[in-house]
This record gives C-alpha cells, structure tokens and sequence, in this order.
C-alpha cells in the first residue's frame, strides 16, 4: 500500500514512522525548510520538501498511484484541500483528514473526505467520561454507518427505571446494544427492567440523540 501523509509536524513524522515499520510504502510532505532537514536525517527518502496543499507537489509526490492520503497539518483548511485535491485531481479513492476543530466534522463529511479524526473531540469524550454526574457520553463514531456510539448511566430519577425495554419508546434510529449492571455484561432483551446505575450502551444516529437523551432524561 502506498500512503502519502501531508504535514510534517509530530503527528505526520511519528504516523509515517508508524507505517513505514509496519511495512507500508509511505512518503511524508513538508514545506517547511527546517523542518524538513530535519524530518529527512530520521526518514531519508521517505519525506519529501513541498506543500501538499499544492497539486504539483502531489503529482511529484505520485499522487496518482498512492492508495491513501492522510493529512494531519495544524490546519483544518489545508487538511481539506490537500484531501480534495488528492481525490478530485488524483482520483485517491481513501483520504483521511485530521480535524483541529470538532465542528468542521459535518463539512468535511459534506465535502467528501472518507474519514476524520479529531484528537480534540476524542480527549474531550474521554475527559467527560470521567466526570463525576456525567450521564449521556458519546464514545465513538462509525462515520461509514452514520452512527455514534453512546454510553449512558442511568440516573435513580431517570424515567425509565422501572420499566421493561419494550415499554420504553427509544428512538427508531437507536439500538441498545448492551447493558452493564454490577460489573456484569446483559445483552438486552425486552422484557429486561432498566434500573438505576445501569450502564447502557447504544447505537444511535445524530438525528436521534436528542431523542435518546431525552428518553433517560439526560438532556
């Protein structure tokens, strides 16, 4: 697999050196002239002086033949054209962007980038998991399925306890995929009665998470 990776900051040299080891054909793109000697005394060959926010780079990159193009630069927009311009102009068929802002994450989509992936937005799920009180967590989304993964604790006061599942009206577009009660795994059924303190774990679209929050009274 050949995987050109824009951006030569932390993220790109320790992802490329990453990929490399794991046996992949993988070439790095700096423009930055320091940063670059840099990067190319620890790559070698495998990092090469250019923007990759431009298209001659790409073709000089061999953009044309590459599998996957990753860009990870400091900033949102440069990540969104080097990944349009990997797909538009060089028919990339995967391109993965990083995201610095979580709410760029619907254009992106929209624009057509296959997958994103925001560091912020992963720290600040796994920051609320830990808070105390903390009731209605997002943990995951499979951007393919168009679906994210919450994780929910059942308040005492919750409307829902007390009630069978098949009682309970969840959304359509959400599943409860898995309940946690005393540090015990219970795939869900419907005539399982919520209680308070369940860990719930659920699939559920963006359009159905108000829905859903509101249905345990987490909002």
């Amino acid at each position: 697999m050949y995987i050109i990776v824009g951006g030569g900051g932390d993220v790109g040299y320790y992802l490329t050196r990453y990929l490399l080891q794991q046996g992949h054909e993988t070439l790095l793109l700096e423009k930055e002239t320091g940063r670059f000697q840099t990067l190319e005394e620890e790559l070698g060959q495998s990092v090469l002086r250019g923007d990759a926010c431009e298209a001659r780079t790409m073709e000089e990159a061999g953009a044309r033949r590459a599998d996957v193009v990753i860009a990870v630069t400091g900033e949102d927009e440069d990540n969104l054209v080097i990944c349009q311009t990997a797909k538009k102009r060089f028919n990339v068929s995967r391109t993965i962007a990083r995201l610095n802002n979580p709410k760029h994450e619907e254009l992106f989509q929209k624009l057509g980038i296959d997958v994103t992936v925001s560091p912020t937005k992963s720290i600040l799920s796994l920051i609320e998991s830990e808070l105390p009180g903390q009731r209605f967590v997002l943990l995951m989304n499979l951007k393919r399925a168009g679906l994210e993964i919450a994780q929910i604790t059942v308040s005492s006061l919750s409307p829902v306890v007390g009630k069978a599942l098949n009682q309970i009206n969840l959304p359509r577009s959400s599943n409860l995929a898995l309940v946690i009660r005393d540090d015990k795994p219970i795939v869900p059924s419907g005539d399982i009665v919520i209680q308070a303190n369940d860990e719930i774990y659920a699939l559920v679209n963006r359009e159905g998470e108000e829905e859903l929050r509101n249905t345990f009274g987490t909002a």
